[in-house]
């Protein structure tokens, strides 16, 4: 589903760190080599059931996808999708009351803490970078992070004062570099669900584009944008009826060519249907194509969810039988 939350973090195999040579700035021109991006994957949902878009949780709802912890093997199916599609990247969503227990600016819960870190450090050991993602729509039980009478930024986006917002992701992304992550990619999330389609538009670019690493550089702080392909850009249909291409991800491109910034697109797909094979494999395509200021895409989504949901690219079967659903197949694999 669509989402807006703070600063996410990338993380590798070797040492919780991606190489030091991966930057956010790109040339203002598509290089001569192009048409790959580094990054292909899927959100691996399950720790953040339960979370509703006024930054809610109920978090007896969260289902785990662990097998020790009752859920799928998502392990087992992660190894599938980097063994047999290719993919490189997973996307662990996890819920911010969940990791505190309801506790509002209490330490880490030290179970629920540690359930989560089994699913990264399964995801680890594929060699797949990992993107850790609180998803919460920044916000904290309906009120905003570092905004009205929301939660404070110390306490730690869609419809927020972007500025004030740009001011809270400046704080998260000096408290991550200062805990010693110097090399790690942050992702920075927009307005609206930080969308794609109006991420200049709405101010969230622009705003983002002020956010910078301690030493003044904006070395591996990447844009996080999303965009579906349904009728409403919601994620909530089975039907797809865009490519995303001329009104979101072509301008998007010129901008961060202008600009001189990467995105990662870390939440894409659709039903199991024809038209979102047409539409999002041309998508996905234009994203490869000016793979220059586009570090990859995610799709959503696999693991806690039921095949039937309508997004659903969770894997069927098992061990060597594990089969992708038809858009991971003809889209998302690579």
């Amino acid at each position: 589903m669509k989402l807006s939350i703070f600063s996410r973090i990338l993380l590798s195999s070797v040492a919780f760190a991606l190489p030091s040579n991966i930057a956010a700035a790109s040339s203002a021109a598509a290089p001569a080599a192009y048409g790959k991006v580094k990054y292909a994957g899927v959100n691996v949902a399950g720790f953040d059931f339960g979370c509703l878009t006024d930054g809610s949780q109920n978090i007896s709802k969260a289902l785990p996808p662990v097998k020790a912890l009752g859920g799928p093997d998502e392990a087992a199916q992660m190894q599938h999708f980097v063994k047999n599609d290719n993919m490189n990247i997973f996307r662990l969503p996890v819920g911010w009351q969940y990791l505190v227990k309801n506790k509002l600016g209490g330490t880490l819960d030290s179970g629920n803490f540690a359930k989560y870190d089994q699913l990264v450090q399964a995801c680890l050991a594929t060699g797949a970078s990992c993107i850790i993602d609180v998803h919460n729509y920044v916000q904290w039980n309906g009120e905003i992070i570092g905004q009205r009478s929301g939660p404070t930024n110390d306490q730690f986006p869609h419809d927020v004062d972007i500025n004030k917002w740009a001011a809270t992701v400046q704080l998260v992304v000096t408290a991550i570099r200062e805990a010693g992550a110097t090399t790690q990619i942050i992702l920075l999330p927009g307005n609206n669900y930080t969308s794609a389609g109006n991420f200049i538009s709405n101010g969230s670019g622009p705003a983002l584009l002020k956010v910078t690493n301690p030493d003044g550089s904006t070395t591996n702080l990447v844009f996080d944008v999303h965009k579906y392909l349904d009728s409403d850009s919601s994620g909530t249909h089975t039907e797809c009826t865009t490519d995303n291409v001329s009104d979101a991800f072509q301008p998007l491109a010129t901008w961060l060519r202008t600009n001189k910034r990467m995105a990662l697109n870390s939440e894409t797909g659709g039903g199991n249907v024809a038209s979102c094979q047409k539409y999002l494999c041309t998508q996905i395509a234009f994203v490869n194509a000016n793979s220059d200021v586009y570090r990859g895409y995610v799709g959503w989504s696999a693991a806690s969810f039921d095949p039937t949901y309508v997004l659903a690219e969770t894997l069927t079967g098992s061990g060597s039988n594990m089969q992708d659903t038809s858009l991971v197949k003809a889209c998302l694999a690579r």
